[in-house]
């Protein structure tokens, strides 16, 4: 039995258009969770959203966008100031640091570029502890400035998690001398 080729065709576009449908799906949204972010290189952050009790809120709450120093950016913090953060039994400094880099909303690295074309290459994130975080741009690097004028640049953008998106940064932020 022949198959008209018109039938054919629409047999084929229809199964073409599924599986792209399908992959598109897939890479507009990745959904991975906290742990996901561990295998990427980011185990101090992990431990740390978990010591500050932060994780049900990134989990359960948002959308969030979250600026994630690298493991090597936490090693270089202050010469070990991460692991007394993680040990001390108060946790507000912990959580003042971790929360530092979160900020409300799910802010795309092209979000992030129109707010700076609209405020003439400056623009400032209210963190949802309630700091500014300064952002411009250093030739083709976002960079981010905390109060004290440290400096952190975007090296990866656009991690997107179910509940937000994650921009991976070279040195930890302050919100306040630590």
């Amino acid at each position: 039995m022949k198959l008209p080729l018109s039938r054919l065709f629409l047999g084929l576009s229809l199964v073409l258009t599924s599986l792209a449908w399908g992959q598109r799906a897939t890479t507009k949204r990745i959904p991975l969770s906290l742990g996901d972010i561990e295998v990427r290189g980011h185990t101090f952050l992990l431990a740390a959203v978990k010591a500050a009790n932060l994780e049900a809120v990134l989990l359960e709450a948002g959308p969030f966008t979250v600026f994630a120093p690298s493991d090597a950016a936490f090693h270089t913090f202050a010469n070990g100031r991460m692991e007394e953060l993680l040990q001390a039994e108060d946790k507000r400094g912990l959580k003042a640091l971790i929360s530092y880099h979160i900020v409300a909303g799910e802010l795309t690295a092209s979000d992030i570029l129109r707010a700076l074309s609209r405020g003439n290459g400056k623009a400032s994130l209210t963190t949802v502890q309630g700091k500014k975080l300064g952002v411009h741009m250093e030739g083709s690097d976002i960079v981010l400035t905390d109060p004290m004028g440290n400096t952190a640049k975007i090296t990866a953008a656009d991690l997107r998690l179910d509940h937000g998106v994650v921009h991976e940064i070279d040195r930890v932020i302050l919100p306040a001398q630590m």
